[in-house]
């Protein structure tokens, strides 16, 4: 693929994922405002720009087998946590954002157990297996993550453990 027609491909990408993600929230909120048929909208069209999105990395060669899938999300869950998250808090401590060290601190601590999890399930696939999970459960404020065994409470911002989202 020539390198215009790449970037511009992976330009789309990032916008279509954006708007498939953005949609998502908005519709979240229009639900939360009593108005379910705005949120079906927006969920809807999420899922067209979903689709927008899929293209176009499938037609950038990024999609692979399951281990191939896998080590890309490793990749990125650790850079997530050794360069991005470390970088990102460095300016929000430095410009004395609370917010943003917050939301930052809450991701960083979901992206480690995402790569220890994303690492055992390539384990797995390497071994032409699946992994052996019942349950996956997520903070729905943190997105802290535990397998199989929903917490009392979230050990890192403290919600109950009842308002976690099964998987």
């Amino acid at each position: 693929m020539r390198e215009m027609t790449k970037h511009n491909l992976s330009e789309a990408y990032a916008g279509e994922s954006q708007a498939h993600m953005k949609y998502q929230i908005f519709a979240d909120v229009a639900e939360k405002e009593g108005k379910p048929n705005i949120a079906r909208l927006f969920r809807a069209i999420s899922y067209a720009e979903l689709v927008h999105a899929t293209n176009h990395y499938k037609i950038l060669g990024e999609v692979g087998n399951t281990v191939e899938n896998l080590e890309k999300a490793i990749a990125g869950e650790t850079f997530e946590v050794e360069e991005m998250y470390p970088a990102y808090n460095a300016v929000a401590e430095l410009q004395e954002e609370a917010g943003a060290k917050k939301s930052i601190h809450y991701a960083i601590e979901a992206e480690k157990i995402h790569a220890k999890l994303y690492t055992e399930a390539k384990e797995a696939a390497l071994k032409g297996e699946d992994i052996k999970i019942s349950k996956v459960y997520i903070c729905p404020v943190c997105g802290y993550t535990s397998v199989d065994v929903l917490p009392e409470k979230c050990p890192v911002c403290g919600v109950p453990g009842e308002k976690f989202v099964a998987f």
